[in-house]
């Protein structure tokens, strides 16, 4: 049913029920708006979403006895937020989220989502988030929708009979533009060093900020190389704008950009609209390690807050805070290690931007391992690339150091000796 206002189409939400909440370029601001704007009639309302863009009031503390969120994946808007009690976190793969929601372990009363116009068969588009949206919606007992003509068209799982939406606004808006990260001279260094170890038809599984698109445009020289992520940017659409990207050595939609979602620029967005080459589908498929392995030589290029001396890479928080979630990247880790000339690369800055070393003796306490030291096998910095599998717990020490920052590397040698004596 279309109604003229977001108040209307929310009005049947109730205290104590669960929401899910589309995310990223698709995040639902006027829907939002709405239920915030309701806050004083609604006590105990979940919200559950992936990261979401946009202020997120509704997690502010005024709002305490209105809404709880359940955070699939902590975004910057969440962050100083997460109080592990009304604001909190859920831990779960990527790939295992919508059976998450399928297997009915947390029910999903209404899902608000953001789709473009009904074509004339009356078929909407989930655009730019497929992701786990589609097992939201195809769980949830009620789906209200922001109809909006600027959300591409996307092919792939994301379509969605208007029939199937119980309620909807129209809106006719641009999408969010998250602004690019600035690449440094080590993230351009660390580009290359990666881009040097990524073969001519590899398939590629990159996100966004500063060290991915450093190595994006480091491979502006490759060819036949192909993109299977859980998703994607502007960074990547300049290598299929010039030529490097054409998807022709895939196994797996050979010919097609495959993504869960994507969020950039809005020469993206034109370029993803109704364009049969770039297909969204769900993470479940995506991620799927069997799936991912079936590409040839896939390099999965994913990133890292520290990296200890052994191996174990803590992705999600600094400490015990939060930052970010699991997300994919044990999916593609493990995908890339079984496909036929894969190569999993964890890749960070030497240190962070306050001068804090990202390789340390130990992670942080409290901090999680996102990935094992069983799983890791190669590490790359501007200082160079340590390849760690096949080697003891020393031998990774030693290849560690050796990629550390200089000035770091006396004192990571002599905190190791002095663990390893223990």
């Amino acid at each position: 049913m279309r109604h003229q206002s977001a108040l209307e189409a929310i009005k049947g939400i109730q205290s104590g029920q669960r929401v899910f909440v589309q995310g990223a370029a698709a995040t639902p601001f006027h829907l939002i708006a709405a239920l915030v704007a309701r806050a004083s009639e609604l006590r105990n309302v979940e919200l559950m979403h992936l990261h979401t863009m946009g202020l997120a009031e509704y997690a502010s503390p005024e709002y305490r006895d209105s809404f709880r969120v359940a955070n699939l994946f902590v975004g910057g808007n969440m962050r100083s937020r997460l109080d592990y009690d009304r604001v909190d976190y859920l831990p779960c793969f990527l790939s295992e989220i919508p059976a998450l929601f399928r297997s009915g372990r947390r029910p999903i009363d209404v899902a608000l989502i953001h789709v473009s116009p009904p074509d004339q068969h009356g078929i909407c588009s989930l655009g730019t988030s497929v992701d786990v949206t589609r097992a939201a919606v195809e769980t949830a007992k009620v789906v209200i929708a922001q109809v909006n003509p600027r959300m591409p068209r996307m092919h792939g799982d994301g379509f969605i009979s208007i029939d199937k939406i119980n309620a909807w606004i129209e809106i006719d808006e641009p999408l969010p533009e998250p602004p690019r990260a600035k690449i440094g001279d080590s993230e351009r260094r660390i580009g290359e060093v990666v881009a040097a170890r990524i073969e001519d038809g590899s398939t590629l599984q990159i996100g966004i900020g500063a060290v991915p698109d450093a190595v994006l445009a480091a491979l502006k020289g490759h060819r036949y190389l192909g993109i299977h992520t859980e998703m994607w940017s502007d960074g990547a659409l300049e290598l299929i704008r010039c030529g490097a990207v054409d998807n022709s050595r895939k196994c797996v939609h050979p010919g097609k950009t495959v993504s869960a979602f994507m969020t950039g620029s809005q020469a993206l967005y034109d370029f993803a609209h109704d364009n049969p080459k770039v297909v969204q589908l769900e993470a479940s498929y995506v991620n799927d390690v069997r799936v991912i392995a079936r590409n040839p030589r896939v390099a999965a290029i994913n990133s890292a807050v520290e990296v200890d001396l052994t191996g174990q890479v803590c992705a999600d928080s600094i400490g015990s805070r939060i930052i970010s979630g699991v997300g994919g990247q044990m999916d593609f880790i493990r995908g890339a290690t079984l496909s036929n000339g894969g190569q999993p690369i964890i890749a960070l800055t030497s240190r962070t931007r306050n001068g804090a070393p990202r390789i340390v003796p130990s992670l942080r306490p409290g901090a999680g391992v996102v990935t094992t030291r069983a799983h890791v096998h190669l590490v790359a910095t501007e200082y160079g690339l340590a390849d760690l599998y096949g080697k003891t717990l020393a031998e990774r020490a030693r290849a560690l150091i050796a990629i550390a920052h200089p000035e770091d590397r006396e004192s990571l040698a002599r905190q190791w000796r002095a663990l390893s004596a223990v």
